[in-house]
């Protein structure tokens, strides 16, 4: 069977280009890996792929793109029209149209999104290489996460763009938000590694970014992040606390653009046999914020 494996980068729009690569780079902790017109390709330390992270000058913030990856050329070919088949118009982008990359399928997403689906990309190693690794690299700076782990976007056909994902790229879902009576979906949580989630969605406008979120450890790297965010004086949006929907432990922020990041750790493993968790909507709160048990005015309307 085709493979989705990961996914692989975001391609993010801010309005100061070396302002976010600083804040990128020394603040989150990612790796500059080159630079084309005026887009910036960065990565985590321990990504194996040229990059995960594109950032791209532009007068307005928000996601230019997502992409994900799956191991063959043919298993690129086989989603090609499987999202045709859905009622996706698909497109080729050629090789070198970006730095590292080969070449990619392009569509738009039933909520408004561009999204790609690739296989080559050149490859650079992780920070501690293959052979008798340690741990974690001697100076890191920052947050230093180990690798994107997902994104939530905002959309109105919840059900639709479900539906796409599960039936035109074997995605699962691991949960899910709904009204009380379970007539309509407020939320979807997606996935197709073993991870809680690869990529989520909340109801909202369409063709808008809640935000990109990297993986770390540990709570008590969660906390640290606090700490190195109140130290460059980083706007919060949440402070440190636990998800009810995934158990993953949180932190969330703003990048000098508006864009929302996240310092994601923990949360379960995923199988192919799990039923779907379901939230309802009286119960919100809880699901996004266990602890506090309701949302803030930020989190719902901050978009980018």
């Amino acid at each position: 069977m085709p493979r989705v494996m990961r996914i692989g980068r975001v391609e993010l729009k801010v309005l100061d280009l070396e302002k976010s690569v600083d804040y990128y780079t020394k603040i989150i902790g990612l790796q500059e890996t080159g630079r084309m017109g005026d887009s910036v390709y960065l990565k985590a330390w321990d990504e194996f792929d040229h990059h995960s992270l594109i950032l791209t000058k532009s007068n307005t913030a928000g996601l230019a793109h997502l992409a994900f990856k799956v191991e063959t050329l043919e298993d690129l070919a086989y989603y090609e029209k499987q999202v045709e088949k859905f009622g996706c118009t698909t497109t080729r982008i050629s090789r070198g149209a970006r730095l590292g990359e080969g070449e990619a399928v392009h569509f738009i997403l039933p909520t408004g999104h561009h999204c790609e689906l690739y296989t080559e990309i050149d490859f650079l190693g992780t920070a501690v290489g293959t052979l008798n690794p340690h741990p974690w690299p001697l100076g890191a700076q920052g947050i230093a996460p180990h690798r994107l782990d997902h994104c939530l976007l905002t959309g109105d056909d919840l059900k639709t763009v479900t539906r796409f994902f599960i039936e035109a790229l074997n995605f699962r879902q691991s949960e899910r938000i709904t009204s009380v009576d379970g007539e309509e979906l407020l939320g979807s949580f997606l996935f197709t590694t073993n991870k809680a989630h690869d990529l989520a969605f909340v109801k909202g406008p369409d063709a808008k970014l809640h935000h990109a979120a990297f993986f770390v450890d540990s709570l008590h790297d969660v906390f640290k992040a606090a700490d190195i965010l109140s130290m460059y004086e980083v706007p919060f949006d949440v402070t440190p606390t636990r998800h009810g929907i995934t158990r993953g432990e949180t932190i969330y922020f703003f990048d000098p653009s508006g864009n929302r990041n996240e310092a994601f750790a923990s949360g379960y493993m995923t199988y192919p046999d799990m039923p779907t968790i379901t939230w309802t909507e009286d119960k919100i709160g809880q699901g996004i914020f266990y602890h506090r048990r309701e949302l803030s005015e930020s989190f719902m309307k901050a978009l980018t």
